[in-house]
């Protein structure tokens, strides 16, 4: 076997140089590199893996890391030419939770020119050819078939789950909803939202029930689950489409329940927003006075004398469509002494007869956050009688009202539950047993599709 070393083989005419004859291998030596010929569908593969955003080689393929820092960014060459070539590999297989977005570089992607793809399943692999100004890059192999020219939202904050195809975002607390990038689909931008105020405190001493939060919803045609009736779909006001940008998160505390003299009215609940929707605190609950008005109306409570029958405080204040929530049920006066119930975002709060407290209004379930979930219950309201007649609490976190005569036992009115928007339950009558109960603070959250 013969050796030739030279450092340029040139044609001696033309432009044309051939090594080797037809049928034959030409071999590069293990572990040298070759640089300028032209490519046969394969790759050199970086063994150094991606961790960041990086603009790709032609002729290279990539093993890309999400798990080490996020979601990352791969751009393809700029000005590319027929047969240039690039390859990319799931390192971890986590692409799914973290994933890798192919920025064009202004050329088309299987003949389109539409957003950036997304590549959001675990384990992927792809091939991209650049074939010419028309098709751009083709995709020749995809080992998972996760390849498409659509995009979703990517978005922080909030406490995050995942519901089939759609990401939850639930708070708590105020917070900031980011969206770091927007669907190449309208309608995907569409989200749905559930926003609950602060319920309503009840009054120390024959205090009616407070009113729960405000309740509205809209739910997006993108993302399947179970609204509830209050889906405000249908009036476009409503519709919330995002962009790439922070919507402060307000979530609505609870009204505190008046419990120092001169004991008047509980504290109304506070109010629950996301970007244009604004979801009113519920009414606190009166003590020988007509109850507040709210999201929904907190109930009015006896005085101990005459035989009134007084009107609660109104819902749906201020009105929205659908409404938000209703009224309180009317108090009931000497000689039995029982309070109404506060309004629920579904139903009125019941009405007292003697002696027996008016449940609470009933809240709304919808599914959202993936699993039935009952919200912004009005407060029962409470009793002089035994415990048998209190007002229960409406379904959806609203607080039980007291029972027990004065002076004498008694069962103590019950607060809405946190994170619900539920209502205060009212107070019994007079003296150290009968404080009223504070609301339960409120939730937001939105939902989308991710993939």
């Amino acid at each position: 076997m013969s050796k030739i070393e030279v450092n340029t083989i040139e044609p001696q005419c033309g432009t044309t140089l051939t090594l080797g004859a037809s049928g034959d291998t030409v071999t590069l030596a293990s572990g040298a590199s070759q640089s300028g010929f032209g490519r046969t569908g394969t790759v050199d593969w970086q063994t150094t893996k991606k961790t960041t955003n990086f603009t790709a080689a032609n002729g290279e393929g990539y093993f890309v890391d999400t798990a080490a820092s996020g979601a990352v960014t791969m751009t393809l060459p700029s000005s590319p030419s027929a047969g240039n070539i690039v390859a990319v590999k799931d390192y971890n297989g986590n692409f799914a939770t973290a994933n890798l977005t192919i920025d064009r570089n202004s050329s088309p992607i299987n003949g389109a020119n539409a957003a950036n793809p997304v590549i959001d399943t675990d384990g992927a692999s792809l091939v991209l050819i650049y074939v010419d100004s028309t098709q751009g890059w083709v995709v020749t192999q995809d080992d998972s078939s996760t390849f498409s020219g659509e995009s979703f939202i990517v978005a922080t904050g909030g406490t995050i789950t995942t519901c089939g195809n759609d990401k939850i975002h639930t708070f708590t607390g105020p917070g900031t909803f980011t969206v770091c990038s927007t669907a190449s689909c309208a309608a995907n931008n569409l989200v749905s939202y559930v926003v609950v105020a602060g319920g309503g405190g009840s009054a120390y001493d024959r205090g009616g029930g407070g009113g729960a939060g405000g309740f509205r919803e809209l739910k997006s045609p993108s993302t399947p689950y179970t609204a509830s009736p209050l889906d405000g779909y249908s009036t476009p006001g409503n519709r919330i489409t995002v962009t790439a940008t922070g919507f402060p998160i307000a979530v609505g505390g609870g009204g505190a329940a008046d419990n120092s003299p001169p004991y008047t009215v509980g504290a109304n609940g506070s109010v629950s927003t996301f970007s244009t929707i604004s979801s009113a605190g519920g009414g606190g609950g009166g003590r020988g006075c007509v109850g507040s008005n709210g999201g929904s109306g907190g109930a009015s409570g006896s005085t101990g004398t005459g035989c009134t029958a007084r009107a609660g405080g109104s819902g749906n204040t201020p009105p929205t469509t659908p409404p938000q929530g209703n009224n309180a049920g009317t108090t009931r006066d000497h000689p039995a002494y029982a309070q109404g119930g506060g309004g629920g975002a579904t139903a009125v709060g019941g009405n007292a007869t003697a002696g027996v407290g008016g449940p609470g209004g009933a809240g709304a379930t919808t599914s959202i956050n993936g699993s039935a979930t009952t919200l912004a219950g009005g407060g029962g309201g409470g009793t002089d009688g035994d415990s048998a007649n209190k007002g229960t609490g409406g379904p959806g976190g609203g607080g039980c009202g007291a029972s027990g005569p004065y002076p004498g036992s008694s069962v103590a009115a019950t607060d809405g539950t946190a994170n619900t928007g539920g209502g205060g339950g009212g107070s019994n009558g007079g003296g150290a047993s009968a404080p009223g109960g504070s609301g339960g603070s409120g939730i937001v959250i939105i939902r989308y599709k991710f993939q």
